[in-house]
């Protein structure tokens, strides 16, 4: 989902978000009454699976073409809790592209209810072969899709 003018409010970190959202379900909440930290993971995968998807690279495309980009480095930013019910939205940019190997992707996380920004990320990805796990230069398909998607800084 790209931004729409409903969603200009949101202080996002980077323009044109791809978005998507979330109500936190009683499954969400860990012993402490919050959302559990594992949920952002989780959370954030499946936003960006879905903007690869939007972006025209499936799990298929990976499989077929023995490559993929893989989770290196995470960093997530925990600022504020979430609780049962809060309505989220997630955001995610592709902000860096070296052409070659390194990707990057970014996420943040907003109550829709309090504008308020709950967690940031920030992924380091590699392409590997999906065969051995070896890490190897991006496909044509990757530059191409990947690589047009990076967004600039505000």
């Amino acid at each position: 989902m790209r931004l729409t003018n409903s969603q200009t409010i949101m202080n996002w970190d980077y323009l044109e978000p791809y978005t998507s959202e979330l109500n936190v379900t009683h499954s969400d909440i860990d012993g402490m009454g919050h959302a559990n930290n594992t949920c952002y993971a989780i959370w954030c995968e499946n936003c960006a699976w879905k903007h690869s998807e939007d972006l025209g690279l499936t799990l298929q495309d990976y499989q077929r073409l023995d490559r993929g980009v893989v989770v290196h480095k995470a960093s997530y930013n925990y600022l504020l809790p979430a609780f049962e019910n809060n309505q989220l939205m997630i955001a995610t940019w592709l902000t860096n592209c070296d052409y070659k190997l390194r990707l990057e992707r970014r996420f943040q996380v907003i109550n829709l209810q309090t504008k308020q920004t709950l967690m940031k990320a920030h992924w380091l990805m590699i392409c590997t072969v999906l065969s051995t796990g070896k890490p190897a230069r991006f496909p044509s398909k990757f530059i191409e899709v990947y690589g047009s998607a990076i967004v600039p800084s505000k």
